[in-house]
């Protein structure tokens, strides 16, 4: 890349690149390297190049931007077209801050950027000779076939584009090459193909398809038709309780697949955006419609299965199933909240609250990775971490969201026996604990400051998120908890780490103090037993048992207390009060969503009412996967998989079982780098 410059094109949102250059001899190799702001697609003479979807994926552009590298040899002959597409993507679509919407943006981020590409071609002939094609002003810009593409919005095309040179390729302002680092996350290709289960005439008399799958990916269509005969479609992950087309809770993002045909017989599919459906209303198609026209082509990061849970049970199957679908829709790229409205953000919380479970089902350490680098980047200098990674918007930091800096390295380490990451992220770890160490109003507590709770608590008044937990209760616990992990990692990697180890020594005794037993909601109980913050968790767990009693024998955590729920319970002699939970079928309970047609996570447990009624609008996910953090519980404690901290990465396996007669049988594995590790019950 030494040669090369980052090209833009005037005034153009979609830009197509294109380069033609011949031969000098036979070649021995040709290496690719690409880049760019936004998201690019790279061809050779017209094949696309590498399999990968949304490159150069999402990360602190600034800081650090990926460059993929492929051996193209195969795809050379001697006269060539080297040709790149470009959209906005991440980097200046609608994702990116300036036009997000409201309720996620309420400081957003306005870049001052421009896109762009950088690339270079280097050829290795049979004789030694060697040259390089590289980006500079003499690339042409010509007409593109993507008439629009954004994240949130879609895309446009116009597959009768005529390659029309439109100009010259133009140097970008910011020549900047410094962040550019080798690609290191985990690519995001296509990965299954799902077609289409039936067609429904809607009550309003729409044609709607169904999927039977919640999932994220793109519509492939194949028909026969002239030129300029439109195909445009709409997405929706449900149908509303008269089975009408439903997708008020996408919010602004339009979400279009609008396709302009050409002559005969033809198939297309977007490339350089994704959605989030199950549904999709046909607005316009031409001809016949039949289920063999269309198909959806599942997309998300080449992460390999790892994990398998199997029961007696077959609504507790589909509960699992759908917390394995959760996780792929949402593991693209990054780990987003959800994939179909407008966010689609790298949301901290959630991804902590899942992460254990995350590495069980699928190998994710490299996909964490990358992620974790990207955390530590964008961390500030304060040491405060922001609750969206990559940055889309100015939001204030919180407890259980920025504890992603300590929790996430530490999990890696459990489950792969990561060394190298714990060790790159310590730093960080402990700048995040110095950080609530400063920013506190009461010393060993983190108090006096706005919190996130426990977000989406069921003892909320509807359609609000917070509810009763105190932010003090969840902050302080969630203090002790990462000032542990700092001191847990330092004894790992030979680091000195007595000034918190004292502090927490501090922050435990001032807690105990401070709260006692007095803990009014299930998840002030749940946190205060799971981070080891009482000197009477038997007494504590009766309580915690007894208010949920009080609460008609429902959990009624949100984000932060329902991952730990089951373990306090089950780790306090109250295994058939966790499993109760487990299986309770009514409102509110994981399979309730399973009996109401769930084939992914839902944000909410409330997301749809057992009268039909829907959450409102502002925040209501139908692909959301952090409820799915219990299937952590079900692989290490009914399973009773568990890794040790002494031996990690499974190098030796802790098998402690807890069979229940609620079931048959329940089984469960996980691949590790030792083998197979596997336990069943009957």
């Amino acid at each position: 890349m030494i040669n090369a410059k980052w090209i833009k094109a005037n005034d153009n949102s979609t830009p197509l690149f294109k380069k033609g250059f011949s031969l000098k001899g036979e070649i021995k190799s040709a290496v690719l390297s690409v880049t760019a702001r936004g998201v690019y697609e790279a061809y050779v003479n017209g094949e696309k190049v590498g399999e990968e979807y949304m490159a150069p994926g999402w990360t602190d552009y600034e800081k650090r931007l990926q460059v993929k590298e492929t051996d193209v040899t195969d795809m050379i002959s001697k006269e060539n077209t080297l040709c790149v597409q470009l959209t906005k993507g991440w980097y200046l679509g609608r994702i990116s801050g300036a036009g997000a919407n409201s309720f996620v943006a309420v400081n957003p981020v306005v870049y001052d950027r421009e896109v762009g590409i950088i690339a270079s071609l280097k050829i290795e002939y049979v004789n030694g000779e060697t040259e390089e094609i590289v980006t500079d002003g003499d690339w042409d810009v010509t007409e593109s076939p993507v008439r629009f593409c954004d994240i949130y919005d879609g895309i446009e095309y116009d597959a009768n584009a005529e390659e029309t040179v439109l100009g010259k390729a133009v140097l970008c302002d910011n020549q900047d090459k410094s962040m550019l680092i080798a690609h290191e996350g985990v690519f995001t290709i296509r990965q299954e193909t799902v077609m289409a289960a039936k067609i429904i005439k809607t009550p309003k008399g729409e044609t709607v398809i169904d999927f039977g799958q919640n999932l994220t990916g793109v519509p492939e269509i194949s028909l026969s038709a002239k030129k300029g005969d439109k195909a445009s479609l709409s997405f929706a992950e449900i149908l509303d309780k008269d089975g009408n087309f439903y997708n008020g809770n996408y919010r602004s993002a339009l979400c279009k697949y609008d396709y302009t045909c050409k002559d005969g017989e033809q198939s297309w599919h977007p490339t350089l955006t994704f959605y989030g459906f199950r549904y999709i209303r046909v607005d316009e198609f031409p001809g016949e419609l039949t289920l063999s026209n269309i198909r959806a082509i599942v997309l998300h990061s080449n992460i390999e299965k790892t994990g398998e849970i199997e029961t007696s049970s077959p609504l507790l199957n589909r509960l699992i199933k759908n917390i394995f679908w959760g996780q792929k829709c949402n593991y693209l790229d990054i780990p987003t909240d959800c994939p179909q409205r407008d966010e689609r953000l790298g949301w901290t919380g959630d991804a902590q609250i899942f992460v254990r479970a995350a590495s069980f089902n699928y190998n994710v350490n490299n996909f964490f990775k990358k992620w974790l680098k990207d955390v530590a980047s964008e961390q500030r200098e304060s040491g405060e971490v922001p609750p969206v990674i990559p940055v889309a918007h100015d939001g204030e930091c919180g407890a259980a969201w920025g504890d992603v800096i300590t929790i996430a390295p530490w999990q890696m380490y459990l489950t792969y026996g990561d060394k190298e990451t714990l060790k790159e992220l310590f730093p960080a770890m402990k700048k995040w604990v110095d950080f609530i160490t400063n920013d506190t109003a009461d010393e060993y507590l983190w108090t006096g400051r706005w919190q996130y709770g426990d977000w989406v608590e069921l003892n909320a008044p509807y359609g609000e998120s917070k509810g009763l937990t105190r932010d003090d209760i969840v902050a302080s616990a969630y203090y002790a908890y990462s000032t542990l992990l700092v001191c847990k990692a330092g004894a790992v990697l030979g680091e000195d780490t007595a000034k918190y180890e004292e502090l927490y020594k501090n922050i435990v005794k001032k807690y105990k103090e401070t709260y006692r037993d007095e803990f009014y909601t299930q998840t002030e109980h749940v946190v205060t037993l799971y981070f080891g913050l009482t000197d009477e968790p038997e007494k504590v767990a009766s309580s915690l048992v007894k208010k949920i009693e009080e609460d008609g024998g429902k959990l009624q955590t949100g984000f932060v207390g329902t991952p730990y729920l089951l373990h306090v319970l089950s780790d306090n002699g109250y295994e058939d009060e966790a499993y109760k939970l487990l299986l309770r079928t009514e409102y509110p309970s994981w399979l309730y969503s399973v009996t109401k047609g769930a084939t992914t996570m839902w944000e909410h447990w409330d997301g749809i009412m057992p009268d039909g009624r829907i959450w409102p609008d502002v925040m209501n996910s139908y692909n959301h996967y952090a409820y799915g953090a219990v299937a952590d519980w079900m692989y290490s404690v009914a399973a009773g998989i568990n890794t040790v901290e002494e031996a990690p990465g499974f190098e030796r396996i802790l098998f402690k079982p807890t069979p229940t007669d609620r079931l048959d049988s329940f089984g469960a594995s996980i691949e590790t780098r030792f083998g197979k590790a596997s336990s069943r019950w009957w």
